[in-house]
């Protein structure tokens, strides 16, 4: 298991962007795929992108794709989400997630969470 703790949201205009950071304590952090999910007030978790353990491929949702950069530095345990080009509908809770015993992009698969980061973008 591993300890998670989000980080860098905040209030900005749409265009705007923001540096997520999502540490991790833990020797094994390096061993797990991480993934970043987002709530919106009234709505279910969603996937947002993740990045594997071994060779860093990363994977978007089609609506953050384009816009958004993930990436780790196992050596600082730290998984980052650049977010660019941010909109209104990016407005939401930010959640890093590990501990999954597949790649995947179900919530539910996900035994180890942060307590998230708010993201509020204005017009």
């Amino acid at each position: 298991q591993v300890q998670l703790v989000e980080s860098g949201g905040g209030s900005v205009q749409a265009g705007g962007s923001l540096r997520l950071s999502c540490a991790a304590s833990g020797r094994t952090f390096s061993r797990y795929d991480v993934a970043w999910f987002r709530q919106a007030p009234g709505k279910e978790r969603e996937f947002v992108a993740h990045i594997t353990y071994g060779d860093g491929l990363t994977y978007y949702a089609d609506s953050v794709k384009g816009r958004s950069i993930i990436s780790r530095d196992n050596s600082n345990n730290t998984v980052y989400l650049q977010m660019n080009s941010l909109k209104p509908e990016d407005t939401a809770v930010y959640y890093c997630a590990a501990c999954s015993a597949t790649l995947s992009r179900r919530a539910e698969t996900y035994g180890c969470w942060g307590q998230g980061t708010q993201v509020t973008v204005s017009s």
